[in-house]
C-alpha cells in the first residue's frame, strides 16, 4: 500500500521557517489560553457560532499577520471546514482554535495549528497545546517532534491489543457518513482493545505519531483538521491511507493513519 506525502528534500530555509512559525502558533495559543476557564454558555446557534468565531478571530489576529510576513505569496485558507485540492503554489491551513467547541466547555482538549501547504503537499506543521506548552512539529523529511524531541509511532503488531480512535468531521455531516462512522465504531469495538471518540482528530493524531494511539480513522473531513497530524505521523513513522489502503489525498473520503504493524489489520475491519 503506498504512502502520500512524498519525501522531498529538506532545506534551511524550510527549518528555519518551522522555527518562526512555532513562534506565531504559540503566541497565538497564550491568547488563547487567557480566554479559557469557564464554560461560555449559549442559548442557540446564531450565539454559538458567535462564540466560536470571538475565539477564531483572537488567534487569527496573531496567526495571520505573523505567518503572512513570513510568506508574503502563500495563499491563506479562509475556513478550517474546507476540504479538497489547493490551487498551485503555497498555502498557509490554519485552525486557530481546533477544538473550538471544547475550549467553550472548558475541556483541556484544543490546540491552534499551522500548516504550510505547496503544491498540495504538506511541508511543514505546527500544533501548540497552550494548556500544556507542548508543541508538535513536523517538516517533511526531517521526522517529528514534541519540543524537540523525536516522535515514533508505536510497535504494535496486533489490532487486538490496540487502542485506536477516531472523531467526526463536523457536527452538520451528511446521513450516509454519520451512519458508516457509526459502522466504522461498531467494527472496531469487535476488533481493537479499546476504541475512543471525541474531536477534535489533530488531538488523536498527536497521539498516534507520539505511540500513545496505533490507530485513527475519520470518514470525510476538512484539511485543516488532517494535514497537520497527516504530517506528523507520517514523519514519526505511521502509514497514512484511505480507509480501504488507497494514498490518501485531500479530496478522500476517509482517512487512516495508523502504527505500520496493524495498517493493514485497520484496513481490513475499516472495508468490512
Amino acid at each position: 500500500m503506498s504512502e502520500t506525502l512524498p519525501t522531498t528534500e529538506v532545506t534551511v530555509s524550510d527549518a528555519d521557517l518551522l522555527d518562526q512559525t512555532s513562534v506565531a502558533v504559540r503566541a497565538a495559543g497564550s491568547a488563547l489560553r487567557e480566554r479559557f476557564g469557564e464554560v461560555v454558555r449559549y442559548q442557540n446557534r446564531e450565539e454559538l457560532m458567535r462564540a466560536l468565531a470571538a475565539n477564531d478571530d483572537t488567534a487569527l489576529g496573531i496567526l495571520r499577520p505573523r505567518l503572512t510576513r513570513l510568506r508574503p505569496d502563500a495563499g491563506w485558507v479562509e475556513d478550517e471546514l474546507d476540504g479538497g485540492a489547493l490551487p498551485p503554489g503555497e498555502w498557509w491551513v490554519v485552525d486557530p482554535a481546533e477544538g473550538n467547541v471544547n475550549h467553550l466547555h472548558a475541556l483541556p482538549e484544543w490546540a491552534v495549528t499551522a500548516t504550510l501547504v505547496r503544491e498540495n503537499q504538506p511541508v511543514l506543521t505546527v500544533v501548540h497545546l497552550p494548556l500544556t506548552g507542548e508543541t508538535y512539529t513536523a517538516l517533511t523529511g526531517a521526522g517529528a517532534h514534541v519540543d524537540g524531541r523525536p516522535l515514533h509511532v508505536s510497535q504494535t503488531a496486533d489490532l487486538g491489543l490496540s487502542l485506536v480512535a477516531t472523531s467526526q468531521a463536523r457536527p452538520d455531516e451528511d446521513e450516509n457518513v454519520v451512519r458508516r462512522v457509526g459502522s466504522s465504531i461498531t467494527a472496531m469495538l469487535f476488533d481493537a482493545l479499546v476504541v475512543r471518540t471525541s474531536v477534535p482528530a489533530t488531538l488523536h493524531l498527536l497521539n498516534v505519531a507520539a505511540g500513545r494511539i496505533d490507530a485513527f480513522w475519520q470518514f470525510a473531513g476538512a484539511r485543516a483538521d488532517l494535514l497537520p497530524g497527516a504530517l506528523l505521523v507520517r514523519e514519526a513513522g505511521g502509514r497514512i491511507s484511505d480507509a480501504e489502503g488507497r494514498p490518501w489525498t485531500p479530496q478522500s473520503e476517509s482517512f487512516l493513519a495508523a502504527a505500520p504493524g496493524i495498517h493493514a489489520e485497520a484496513v481490513a475491519t475499516l472495508s468490512r
